[in-house]
């Protein structure tokens, strides 16, 4: 089965609240909530790969010294097995916009489990819920 690396981050505002972007129509597991990020290219660390995503995606730019490893996800899908670094991140510059047809969502980690999200995000949530 082939594995697919992919950095994710919890971009936590000053309120204790995390961005949550669902997924757009025409995308697998369109209509699910998870976590900014993407997959990681050939010759990219993680970190690298959140820097350029969060710029494409939402138009917001960090730095590697933001982005605090939290936890990770280790899940098996039909066609691929999924890891996913998740950082947590404070400090960012400008104000998060979808670049990509997705919707976004300031949410606290309590209330996360309203959000239907991909079964790779699920172990994260109670996570950050006693992280934050």
């Amino acid at each position: 089965m082939k594995l697919t690396l992919v950095a994710a981050v919890a971009l936590i505002d000053p309120d204790g609240r995390v961005l949550l972007a669902q997924r757009p129509p025409g995308k697998s597991l369109a209509g699910l909530w998870e976590f900014p990020g993407g997959k990681v290219e050939p010759g990219e660390s993680p970190e690298a790969a959140l820097i350029r995503e969060l710029h494409e995606e939402l138009g917001i730019d960090t730095w590697a010294s933001c982005l605090a490893p939290l936890t990770f996800a280790s899940h098996a899908y039909d066609s691929f097995h999924l890891l996913m670094p998740l950082y947590a991140c404070r400090r960012w510059q400008g104000t998060p916009i979808p670049r990509e047809g997705q919707v976004l969502k300031w949410v606290r980690p309590a209330d996360m489990r309203d959000y239907p999200m991909p079964p790779a995000d699920l172990p994260l949530i109670p996570i950050l819920r006693d992280w934050l």
